[in-house]
């Protein structure tokens, strides 16, 4: 998940602390059909123009979608106006404090598991590697034209912020990656997890170029991603960077 989606997904899931919103929300989720705003405001006790408020708010937000007919069966000259019908938005929300990626770690193994024949575990490396060179494209297009290799290790962290790893210098020249978006996976199967979680970081570097690859190493730690990136940020002990360029 990237900084801006996570931005969105707080955002919509904020929309619902306020009570009579969370409320209409609520309801139009639990019918089978789209819901107009009169029968949503009749069904939480609310006036119409603030339940209108509310149900659009929710749209803007994602949650909610807005579609238009005219109820009752009429049609045509002096049918009226249609009504501005409300009903589950399509998209998924979901936020986790510390970020997690565990959709992409079940992609990830769906693939390797579809694909696998009889090396499962090869697979899933193969397949986090191809997405983590994913990511190291990313990277690139975030450069632009020509970088220097320190605004590509730039860029690099930088998905990693993205993506909940939270690098930082650890003030000895290495990047450590302070968070396992993969943790509970991890707690239970380390070693395929942290094999996957190599492969994926391995990937993002390589693509940088391919001669960087070797940076990324299994070096487990506790309250660490098992993931360090070595020689990648300049030693400044006793500091705890907080944007990527001050990692490097």
């Amino acid at each position: 998940m990237t900084r801006e989606e996570r931005d969105r997904q707080i955002g919509a899931l904020a929309a619902l602390g306020e009570r009579a919103r969370r409320a209409l929300y609520e309801h139009v989720v639990s019918q089978p059909e789209p819901v107009s705003r009169d029968a949503a405001a009749a069904a939480v006790g609310i006036g119409r123009p603030l339940a209108a408020f509310h149900l659009d708010r929710l749209v803007q937000e994602g949650l909610l979608e807005a579609t238009y007919r005219r109820l009752g069966g009429r049609s045509g000259p002096g049918a009226g106006r249609p009504s501005k019908l409300y009903a589950r938005a399509g998209a998924e929300v979901s936020i986790s404090l510390p970020p997690r990626e565990y959709e992409l770690a079940a992609r990830l193994m769906a693939r390797a598991i579809a694909g696998s024949g009889s090396a499962p575990r090869e697979t899933l490396d193969r397949e986090a590697r191809a997405a983590g060179a994913g990511m190291g494209e990313e990277a690139r297009v975030r450069c632009g034209a020509r970088p220097s290799r320190r605004r590509l290790r730039e860029a690099a962290l930088g998905v990693l912020s993205d993506r909940g790893f939270e690098p930082w210098g650890d003030g000895r020249g290495d990047v450590r990656l302070r968070n396992c978006p993969f943790d509970a996976l991890a707690a239970d199967e380390p070693d395929l997890v942290c094999g996957m979680n190599l492969a994926l970081v391995q990937g993002l570097v390589g693509a940088l170029d391919g001669g960087m690859a070797a940076d990324a190493v299994l070096d487990p730690a506790p309250g660490l991603c098992c993931v360090a990136l070595r020689g990648w940020s300049r030693p400044t002990p006793g500091r705890v960077a907080k944007a990527s360029s001050d990692y490097l």
